[in-house]
């Protein structure tokens, strides 16, 4: 939905795969480690750019999605070819995916449960637990970066992310919106932002002319899932 909805405004979008690892069979991404995956979005936006002759572009993410352009922009240099990042129900500062991370830590059973991840395939998992060492070392020096416009989007019904608020930025040009206090009715859980009417409004008024007292219509909402 989000797609079809940037390029009936009027946008160019361009879309693309990372993070594929053998357990991706092909179909599944975002499992390999998040670095590498900020390094595919490196070259993936240097396309971009060469192609449309733009100096900069914005980034529309979500989940690892949103968290991972972090790395790119902290660290690859890309904050000087990132005007807006926003991004829905992102996993910036990592999830306990509803205590489960913080039980298996005091369990003593995280690293092993972290080791079989890495295994099988799937480090990424492990790099947005709340508090690993991705986490902590990517936002070290602060969430932000001068020059980058950043706008989060977290749903109160997310049981993905955990605490919600794990989402959302601070410091530098940040909006946090907690969807549900311009739509209380909004059921939309972390999967199914991506189909949510009120958010594509969000995402839209985001990436135009910025209207501090936009409201989106609440209806047309996404799936509570």
């Amino acid at each position: 939905m989000l797609a079809p909805t940037l390029a009936n405004a009027g946008y160019c979008v361009y879309a693309f795969n990372y993070g594929e690892t053998p357990s991706s069979f092909g179909r599944v991404y975002g499992l390999g480690d998040i670095a590498e995956s900020a390094r595919t979005m490196d070259a993936f936006v240097d396309r971009v750019l060469a192609a449309t002759g733009a100096d900069e572009v914005d980034v529309v993410g979500g989940s690892q999605g949103g968290m991972m352009p972090h790395y790119y922009i902290k660290r690859l240099g890309g904050a000087a070819e990132v005007r807006t990042l926003v991004a829905l129900a992102p996993t910036n500062h990592g999830t306990t995916m509803g205590g489960l991370v913080d039980l298996a830590r005091k369990l003593g059973v995280l690293g092993p449960v972290n080791d079989f991840l890495r295994l099988i395939g799937s480090p990424a998992h492990v790099q947005q637990e709340e508090g690993s060492e991705f986490q902590e070392a990517l936002f070290a020096d602060g969430d932000t970066v001068p020059g980058v416009r950043y706008v989060t989007i977290a749903t109160a019904h997310d049981t993905t992310v955990t605490p919600l608020t794990n989402s959302f930025l601070h410091g530098g040009d940040t909006t946090n919106i907690l969807l549900q206090d311009l739509c209380p009715d909004d059921p939309v859980g972390h999967s199914g932002t991506w189909f949510d009417g009120p958010i594509m409004q969000i995402v839209l008024n985001a990436l135009g002319p910025d209207d501090p007292e936009f409201r989106p219509e609440c209806t047309d909402y996404g799936p509570s899932i």
